[in-house]
This record gives C-alpha cells, structure tokens and sequence, in this order.
C-alpha cells in the first residue's frame, strides 16, 4: 500500500571525509534522506526544506526528482546551501560539522497527506523550529506524526538545554525514533530503555530505539518487542538512521496504520505486527549501511 508523506526539515550537502582523508560531497541532511527513502519505496514523497540557487542546490533537486522527491514551491532560495562535513572513523561511524541556516517557507506545501516527518536539527533550531512546529500542529488534524531527534550536539548545545524542546515534539508525535546514543546523550545515565518507554506517557503511539549491534526495541500499549540486527558489511552509517525511520512508516503505511484516524489502532498495534514493522525497518536500513554515502534501496532491490 502506497501512502502520500510530507517531510519537513534540513537538506544540505554532506561532505564526506573518509578515514584516508578522501574527500566527496553528496546531497544529505537526515529529513532529506528520509523523504529519499519514503520516494524510492515507491510512496509519494514531499520534502519542504531550504536549499540554496546554487550548484549544491542544484545537485540536491537532481537527487530530489531522480528519487521522486517531489520539493515544496517555497523550498528554494537565493541564499549558499548549507552544508555539514562528515568525518568517518575507521568502523565508518559519522561526527559532523555544520554550516547551517534554516528558515523554511512552508508556503505551498500539502496538507492531504497521510504522515508528517521530521528530524534532527529542523525540529529545534531557531528560527525554522516554530514553522516545523507549526506544520506538525496543523497537520495533526488528519496526519500521522513522525519525529526522530536524531541529535547533533554541535548545533544544539547542551542536552540540558535542547531536551525540553525536544519533549515538546515528542508531544506532537505519534511516531517516534531514535538511537541509543542519542537517548544517552540526551538523559545521561538513566536506563535509555525505561527513557524511550516513557515517551509514550507524552503522547507517542510507538516508540522505537535503534540498538545497533543490539538490533531495535519498539514500545507500544502491547508492551516491549525486541528485534536481532541484520548483519551485513558496513561502509558507513551515515543515513542508516533515517532509512529505518522511512522504513517504520513504510512498514505502517503497509498495514493500513496511517492518518489520525487510525491513532486508536497504532496504539493498539500486537507485539506481532510491531516485529514485523522493525525488521522491515532494519532490513532496510541494512542495506543503507553496506554502501557508500546516504544511498537508501529502491523498491525493486527488494524483490
């Protein structure tokens, strides 16, 4: 079942420096590579976001309309495309560098959709955050909610001071997911799984964490779902969070679990069918992981 998603947040170009010191730009920025993914999975796909009229502009509309990306009218503007500098270790783990403005015009963007997603550093970065808030606001009315605060400390400062605001969209969410690394950064030493269970006293109707070697643990009313990682060669990770984000959605979208009216089912969700949405989920992000750069599969990969 295919469904209609609008993703709001950063695009940028992604400049890749690997453990050798060679260097590659692509087009990245976590929202983007989900609204990829959701395109490439054969969904109809919006992205509202900010990128500049210029040729890392330019390089990220090709990669938008090559993956049925389908960019708001507002998304352009005269200002440089920001930009984040990728350092990759030796196990191909990403720390990041940030040249980033973000101000979205969310003017022209569709409302009939069946799920909104945001991420990252679009959902709490001053002045853009209010607007991200603003979409997820209205689009509650009839969409389903989807956050993952996937953080990145160098932009968003202390977890002290980031965490409530990230509290207050969790509050909009529906859907929410995140890694183990960024729930221990956010909340330190406490238990990281009791933390994301605790999400769904806020609002949440799902709460996922990514575990890496330790597969993925969703929480709904039906309790705790654990799932085993898929183990594949890593080339890097970078993107393989956000591909297992589209992947949840693409894996909801499947069971018919989209749209604020299916809110009482997506609570209600059996163990069994919250397995089954996570090793899709990481199925998919394990392909992400096996190749170079954000690279999410396409459809026909899947056969």
């Amino acid at each position: 079942m295919t469904s209609t998603f609008l993703t709001v947040g950063e695009a940028l170009t992604d400049i890749v420096v690997s453990a050798d010191g060679t260097r590659r730009e692509h087009p990245g920025g976590s929202p983007l590579n989900v609204a990829v993914a959701l395109g490439r999975l054969g969904h109809t796909s919006h992205l509202l976001t900010r990128i500049g009229a210029d040729a890392r502009g330019d390089a990220i509309r090709a990669h938008l309309e090559q993956s049925r990306v389908q960019l708001t009218p507002a998304s352009s503007t005269a200002e440089p495309t920001s930009t984040a500098e990728a350092t990759l270790d030796a196990t191909g783990a990403a720390t990041y560098v940030f040249d980033l403005t973000w101000a979205p015009d969310p003017t022209g963007a569709p409302s009939a959709v069946d799920a909104v997603h945001t991420s990252s550093i679009a959902a709490v970065l001053d002045p853009g955050a209010a607007t991200v808030r603003q979409v997820l606001t209205a689009a509650r009315e009839t969409a389903t909610i989807s956050y993952d605060p996937n953080a990145r400390p160098s932009l968003m400062g202390s977890p002290e001071g980031v965490r409530a605001r990230i509290e207050e969209n969790l509050r909009l969410s529906d859907v929410v997911k995140a890694s183990d690394e960024d729930v221990a950064w956010l909340y330190g030493t406490e238990d990281i799984e009791d933390v994301v269970a605790s999400w769904l006293d806020l609002g949440p109707r799902l709460a996922v964490i990514t575990r890496g070697g330790e597969g993925a643990v969703g929480f709904a009313r039906s309790g705790r779902v654990q799932v085993a990682p898929v183990v594949v060669e890593a080339v890097d990770t970078v993107g393989a969070g956000d591909t297992f984000s589209a992947g949840i959605l693409d894996a909801l979208a499947a069971k018919g679990l989209l749209g604020a009216s299916g809110r009482e089912a997506l609570s209600a969700i059996p163990s069994d069918d919250l397995a089954t949405v996570l090793r899709r989920a990481a199925a998919l992000a394990a392909i992400t992981v096996s190749r170079a750069g954000a690279n999410p599969p396409w459809s026909h990969e899947l056969a």
